[in-house]
């Protein structure tokens, strides 16, 4: 997500619950999967301002968690959360590189962060390494839901080639071979996808309309412009998002 640079508060993510395409509905049935074995540590690496960690402590009141993001303005939203949910003495989030932060946990969640670590089969490999025996991983990445036209990847964000994403055959293989088995594969929904890009540029939208004529109106208006196109001309309907909870042996 790009930082935030103009005053109408776009790339922030004031309007969305998660940092990515995922209902509240999914989110909570995951949380529950992820605490049902008595976790007693959860760790979650590129875990924005944090609201599938507290999700899952909230679900597994015996266990602690830990948060790493290297965006500061997250860190300090999830701190905010933990304390007005009463889960502060429960959960601590890290402001830095999650490699520089990585320990090993019961449950641990990677969505949509895998950088962090590498590519996805090296992610995976490293990320395994975390996974106490018999714990449990939830691993979420984009993927092609099918193969992008030129014109559609012309339309994605700079840079964007075919090697961009793997598919989720590939993926679910890459997970296998770094020491998982995938005991649930699933992917994001249109409207779970539509949910998340339309509230990144909702609030900017809104500011956009009660301040025509503010000086910085035009450069909020051509990122909200650039936005729309890379979304609805380029990545959607031939990105996807999978969701992956992964096992691992004892």
């Amino acid at each position: 997500m790009a930082p935030v640079t103009d005053p109408s508060g776009f790339g922030a993510g004031t309007r969305l619950t998660f940092h990515g395409p995922l209902s509240a509905q999914r989110a909570d049935r995951l949380a529950a999967e992820l605490a049902a074995r008595r976790p007693e540590t959860v760790a979650d690496y590129g875990c924005g301002w944090g609201e599938l960690l507290l999700r899952v402590l909230a679900a597994a009141p015996g266990a602690r968690g830990v948060g790493v993001d290297i965006h500061g303005p997250d860190v300090a939203r999830a701190r905010g959360n933990a304390g007005e949910r009463e889960l502060a003495d429960r959960a601590a989030f890290i402001e830095g590189q999650a490699t520089d932060h990585a320990s090993s946990a019961d449950v641990v969640i990677n969505c949509g962060a895998y950088q962090a670590f590498g590519s996805i089969p090296v992610a995976l490999k490293a990320l395994r390494a975390l996974v106490n025996p018999g714990g449990r991983m939830l691993f979420g990445a984009e993927i092609w839901d099918r193969t992008p036209t030129e014109r559609e990847l012309s339309a994605m964000w700079p840079g964007t080639t075919l090697e961009t994403c793997l598919y989720l055959p590939d993926v679910v293989d890459a997970a296998v071979e770094a020491g998982f088995r995938p005991l649930r594969i699933e992917t994001a929904t249109r409207g779970e996808w539509d949910e998340f890009e339309s509230g990144l540029a909702t609030g900017a939208e809104e500011w956009l309309l009660a301040n025509p004529d503010h000086p910085e109106a035009g450069q909020v208006r051509d990122r909200l412009d650039a936005h729309l196109s890379i979304w609805l001309r380029g990545h959607r309907d031939a990105m996807g998002f999978a969701y992956l909870t992964l096992g691992a042996s004892r």
